[in-house]
Formats: C-alpha cells, structure tokens, sequence
C-alpha cells in the first residue's frame, strides 16, 4: 500500500509599508506601478499593505486654498506650474493614471483624508480608502478637505458613510495620525511617496521593474528565513 503525504503550502505574507500624501502625483503613480509589480508576483504570496500619513503642506488652511493661487505663489506663476502639469502627465502616460489637472480647483488640506485612511485601518480597508482618495483628488477633482465628500468615498468602499462623518467631525484620530507622521520624520523620511518593502526602501515613483526586482527580494528572504 502506498501511503500518500500531502503537504499543504504556507502562504508566505509580505508586508509593504507605503508613507504618501494625497496631493503628491507621484504618490498615485508609485501606487499603480506597485501595483502592476505585484500582479506579477507568485499569487500565493500575500501582500500587506500599510498606509503611512504625510503631509506635504502641514499649516495648509483647513478647508485648502485656492489651487491657481497656491500654485501661483508655490512656484512663481501659475504658467509655470501648468508646466509642470504637463511635464506629470507626459512622464506618467504609460502607466494608466488620469491626471485631470483642469477639474482640479482646490489644493487641499490632507489631515482629514489621513484620519479617514486611519479609521479605515481599522476595518482593514486603508488600501482601498488610500486609492480612492487618490483617484478622487486626481482624476475627479474632487477637495478632499471637505468631510461630506470624503464620507462618500469611505462609502464607495464599503464604510458606512454615517459612521465616517461622524469620525471625522470629531478629534478622533488626530492624534493617532500626528504620532504616526512624527515617526515618519524621525526615520528619516522628507518627502513621499517612500515605500519600505521588506528591508529594502524606495523613493519616489520608482519603475515597475525595480519594484518587481525589490519584491522579488523581498519574497525571496521570506523563503529562505
């Protein structure tokens, strides 16, 4: 009699750690080549993705600004800073991001965005809040500073709304946000997208092939440890 032995795979867990801003293109476009990267990874690896809270513009007024005319002071003159527009969106044009820069008229305060990405956490939905907050800033040209909006996206993504106005319309959550962002200044990290996959840390929107080449490392450690 053959005996046969069965030997069921563990499903290894790979956690990535994302620290974005939701007014920094390149956080969006980062996410979508991660994304792709991952796509071509073994399917038996999990992945973990945790979202990190930034601020680009910390003392940015609570309900935002004006974009032409923060744009206008950021950079000198709002001719410059659709140039820059357009250098984004000529740059990014193969990686299936939308950029609806002209639908956009607010530059907003992110505080509350980051709350809600929190609350999400929670209910282990910070990746799907994180990237239909993105999609709806850059794409929608939505202000992700108004808290009836961001309801409605937590919505979209299976949060009861009244639950997620009722979050942000108290303090809940800044504190948690606030520490998280100081432990982000005390790693070193200035400036975002900075994605920490495994023991490896990428800057900036880095090509789907060097995310690959990190996770594949990464996945490889995993294997081995």
């Amino acid at each position: 009699m053959v005996r046969e032995s069965r030997v069921e795979a563990t499903i290894m867990t790979l956690t990535i750690e994302i620290t974005s801003d939701f007014i920094c293109p390149w956080c969006l476009v980062a996410d979508k080549r991660l994304n792709q990267a991952i796509a071509q990874l073994n399917p038996a690896i999990n992945i973990q993705r945790i979202w990190r809270p930034f601020e680009l513009n910390p003392d940015m007024p609570e309900m935002g600004m004006d974009r032409k005319t923060y744009r206008s002071q950021k950079f000198g003159s709002w001719e410059y800073s659709q140039q820059l527009d357009a250098q984004t969106i000529q740059a990014t044009q193969n990686d299936g991001v939308e950029f609806r820069y002209d639908l956009m008229t607010t530059t907003p305060n992110t505080l509350k965005a980051h709350r809600l990405t929190w609350f999400a956490m929670q209910q282990d939905k910070a990746a799907e809040m994180a990237e239909r907050i993105l999609k709806a800033y850059f794409t929608e040209g939505y202000n992700i500073a108004e808290i009836e909006t961001l309801a409605h996206l937590a919505a979209e993504v299976g949060i009861d709304a009244d639950a997620a106005k009722s979050f942000l319309l108290s303090d809940a959550g800044i504190q948690a946000v606030r520490e998280l962002e100081r432990q982000a200044i005390a790693q070193g990290i200035h400036g975002v997208p900075d994605i920490r996959i495994g023991k490896e840390v990428l800057s900036g929107a880095q090509s789907v092939d060097v995310f690959l080449a990190a996770l594949q490392n990464a996945v490889h450690r995993l294997a081995t440890a």
